[in-house]
């Protein structure tokens, strides 16, 4: 991995720290969630008019990109309605590079050095320790906040693999974002069955975290063209320290 690419990827944690910080100081976590990827739908589908669909071969990791994503946003919003953000984002992210890297070894046959290995077991363990620093802590929220970092585990591997056959992240991105950020208005139509009021800074700072999302994971997609996800994927999770 290139120092460009790092420096990247570390952007993209930063950015990443942000939207989440959006979602869970949302008071409607649902609603929120729904207006990021609203917003997410409307960006993803006019850079279709001007961007290529990715190669054929890369659509079945576009179509179960969109299913796993759907079942995480879900997910992440149970999993901040359910503890602090301080709790559940740690272990969220903390556990996924290490599954990451697991799942790029069986899936996609990478390689990894001792070193990388290494740093990124410290870089997990760094993170979930975060979260356990309160003696106080809750338990209820851990099956929902680690069921959260096995999906970020499984999309992430799934992206990693179908970008690099898609001859252009560009095009595997706005496809992909477009497949899985439609299905949150629906669920959300079908759980609620009506559209909620609110003042126009609640519906504002959703909005925006949904445009910064589509900036940090496009990133995260790129790199990992150039790099192996597991090294990736541990980067973007230092997102925990800001």
């Amino acid at each position: 991995m290139t120092p460009f690419v790092l420096a990247c990827v570390m952007g993209a944690a930063i950015l990443h720290a942000g939207w989440n910080a959006v979602l869970r100081g949302g008071g409607d976590q649902l609603w929120s969630m729904t207006l990021m990827m609203i917003a997410v739908a409307c960006v993803s589908a006019f850079a279709q008019i001007f961007v290529p669909f990715p190669n054929a071969a890369s659509l079945p990791y576009v179509v179960a990109s969109a299913i796993i994503h759907t079942i995480y946003n879900l997910s992440l919003v149970q999993t901040y309605r359910s503890g602090d953000l301080g709790e559940t984002y740690p272990i969220s992210r903390g556990s996924s590079p290490v599954l990451v890297a697991l799942g790029a070894m069986i899936f996609a046959h990478e390689e990894l050095s001792v070193m990388s290995c290494v740093g990124i077991g410290l870089v997990s363990a760094g993170i979930l320790s975060l979260a356990f620093q309160n003696k106080t802590m809750r338990t209820d929220f851990l099956p929902a906040a680690f069921l959260t970092g096995l999906l970020i585990g499984a999309y992430t591997v799934v992206d990693g693999i179908g970008v690099r056959l898609s001859g252009s992240s560009l095009s595997y991105s706005t496809t992909t974002f477009l497949l899985w950020s439609i299905t949150m208005p629906v669920i959300y139509y079908l759980v609620r069955g009506k559209i909620p009021i609110y003042n126009r800074t609640e519906t504002i700072a959703p909005v925006v975290g949904g445009l910064v999302s589509i900036l940090a994971y496009g990133i995260v997609i790129w790199a990992m063209q150039y790099g192996e996800m597991g090294v990736v994927s541990a980067l973007r999770e230092t997102s925990v320290v800001y």
